[in-house]
This record gives structure tokens, sequence and C-alpha cells, in this order.
């Protein structure tokens, strides 16, 4: 007899936390949305003269690990 679909997903998820894993939801902002573009952009230009803002984006740019990316 067929397994239903509920009985597969739980024993994928059973196997998963077997090997040690747990399931984790996250909640990300909605790319889609009308406005969301602006939103970015708008927030980017408040931090455009912003020195802690430069700051980090200098430490970024020698903490980050880009060998092999192009």
């Amino acid at each position: 007899m067929a397994t239903s679909t509920s009985e597969r997903v739980q024993k994928h998820r059973d196997a998963l936390r077997a090997a040690g894993l747990r399931p984790l939801q996250i909640w990300v902002p909605d790319t889609r949305r009308p406005g969301f573009a602006e939103e970015c952009r708008r927030q980017s230009l408040a931090l455009q003269d912003d020195a802690h803002e430069q700051e980090t984006l200098e430490w970024l740019e020698t903490a980050g690990d880009r060998e092999g990316w192009q």
C-alpha cells in the first residue's frame, strides 16, 4: 500500500533529526513586494556618508574571502 504524502514527509523529517539536524524557520523580506527596491535605495543613501558604515565596509573588504570567485 502506498504511503501518504504526510507520512513520507514525516519519515524524511525523522531521518533528518536522526542525522542530528533540526528544523528552523526564518522570515525574510519579500523582495517581490512593491516598494522593496525603493526602500533598499533609501536605506543605502541614508548610510552613504556614515563613518560607521564606511568602517564596516572596509572591514568586510579585508575579512572577505573571495579566493576562487570571479
